[in-house]
């Protein structure tokens, strides 16, 4: 919005070419979702605690988070607000791009803030808090999944092709789908993506920061892809290929950045107000849409490593405790499962590492995933 209202202006005040750059957009759109945190980070974790809206701690977690059940939920709210309003200001708002991630961040936070209601009103009538029904959560997650996908395809956003991918390590490698058929199967490739990807952050969220932390740590490696590939000079230069206008996407990531940092205030140990399925579904599908829409679908897998870690060792605890429990019987599978509790920032805490050992050495790992995956903008 900005953008349109400064750039007339340079004819009066040269001063305001400035808007012109990315990087100088970026930077103010980071700036920005911090500021705004702060303003409403207040207000939102107020009206939270006013109407109860308190953490529904999970089944299966280490007793030292019984605690946490007085803690305000749904803190998501600060994250989705100080995400839009950045990215609307210093975004074009004429690019598809940065139009198609922000709809779908906020379709998915949309998914998880009528999660967190229905768990809160749930628990108000005494009934089991199981929240949004399994199916109709996922029915909200492969909707947008397909939308984006459909629309990836068959409108694709730059000279490549929509429905096609890349490979980390690899120059110019491309999968383009021939036929038809093989376009759907990229629609059902990127449907996987999303729905992994938000529901990896939502089992992420588990412990003081360690989502919103890891969150920001992938928002500022996508938000350097975003830039590198979005400019003719730095996609020849390091010999990768080039996205015309995927440089507005830089913004976008700038804004989860700054917007998650500015969550970490309230949610740094001990958490005033915890981001929720609002938050962890919003953000999850955010960087999935990022991904699907650089065309790094793929270099996910390097830049969300821990979040790829945490989702594993639940499909592998539950997978390996049903086996033996066939094998052996339950009283055998209970004794003997693969992690002392699952996900795995859990069974350390079973292992006797503090809350902010844990989240401070997954932060670590997660820095060290993103210094690994832009080392593949030059190791091709």
């Amino acid at each position: 919005m900005l953008y349109y209202l400064l750039i007339p202006l340079t004819k009066y005040v040269s001063a305001f070419r400035i808007v012109r750059y990315i990087s100088f957009r970026a930077a103010a759109a980071a700036v920005t979702a911090l500021l705004v945190a702060f303003i409403v980070g207040p207000v939102i974790v107020r009206a939270l605690r006013r109407l109860q809206m308190h953490q529904v701690v999970r089944e299966g977690t280490p007793d030292s988070h019984k605690a946490k059940s007085q803690t305000p939920t749904m803190g998501g709210l600060i994250i989705l607000t100080a995400t839009i309003i950045p990215t609307l200001l210093w975004v074009r708002l004429d690019n598809r791009y940065a139009l198609c991630a922000l709809l779908v961040m906020i379709w998915m936070g949309g998914i998880g803030f009528l999660d967190d209601y229905l768990k809160f009103r749930q628990k108000r009538e005494g009934k089991k808090n199981e929240g949004l029904v399994e199916r109709y959560k996922l029915a909200g997650q492969v909707t947008a999944g397909l939308a984006l996908g459909i629309y990836v395809w068959q409108f694709p956003l730059s000279t490549l092709p929509g429905a096609s991918t890349t490979l980390p390590f690899y120059k110019w490698m491309l999968i383009v789908p021939a036929t038809a058929w093989l376009g759907w199967l990229y629609v059902g490739f990127v449907t996987f993506i999303l729905t992994g990807t938000s529901n990896a952050v939502n089992l992420t969220d588990g412990l003081d920061g360690l989502a919103a932390g890891l969150c920001a740590i992938a928002a500022a490696t996508f938000a350097v892809f975003a830039y590198v590939m979005g400019r003719v000079d730095t996609s020849t230069y390091l010999n990768i290929f080039y996205l015309r206008n995927a440089g507005e996407l830089t913004i976008f990531c700038s804004a989860i950045f700054g917007a998650c940092v500015g969550f970490l205030w309230y949610n740094a140990h001990p958490a005033d107000v915890f981001m929720g399925d609002t938050g962890s579904l919003a953000l999850g599908g955010a960087l999935g849409a990022v991904a699907i829409l650089l065309k790094s679908e793929f270099l996910l897998l390097l830049v969300g490593g821990v979040f790829v870690a945490e989702t594993a060792s639940v499909i592998l605890q539950r997978s390996v405790f049903k086996y033996r429990k066939r094998r052996h019987g339950e009283e055998y599978a209970k004794a003997n499962r693969v992690f002392r509790r699952a996900p795995l920032h859990h069974h350390f805490e079973l292992k006797g590492w503090y809350e902010v050992q844990v989240v401070t050495r997954f932060w670590i790992l997660g820095i060290l995933c993103a210094f690994f995956a832009l080392t593949t903008l030059k190791l091709r």
